[in-house]
């Protein structure tokens, strides 16, 4: 065994880590790749949900700038027509 590698036995990649890694091997080395192979999907899941939830945080964010667009163009219709309105009574008066 070349030494230093994971699943090469007790003390080397980091120390033991059971009984079939202690003994080193291919057991031991194709444990290490299972594991790995388990984290590395674990870290896609978490990635892809972070995505997911940021995805829908953005399109929620777009939801409310639509509709405060809109209360704002709908109040300032309502101050043109309130300055309308005033002009009005001024000229009428």
């Amino acid at each position: 065994m070349s030494g230093g590698q994971l699943g090469d036995g007790a003390g080397k990649g980091g120390g033991g880590g059971g009984s079939i890694r202690t003994a080193g091997g291919s057991f031991a080395q194709m444990e290490v790749a299972k594991e790995e192979q388990y984290f590395r999907n674990l870290q896609k899941l978490q990635f892809d949900k972070l995505k997911e939830m940021l995805e829908d945080e953005v399109s929620h964010h777009e939801l409310l700038i639509n509709q405060h667009l809109m209360a704002i163009d709908h109040h300032k219709k309502k101050i043109d027509l309130l300055h309308k309105k005033s002009k009005d009574r001024i000229l009428s008066a």
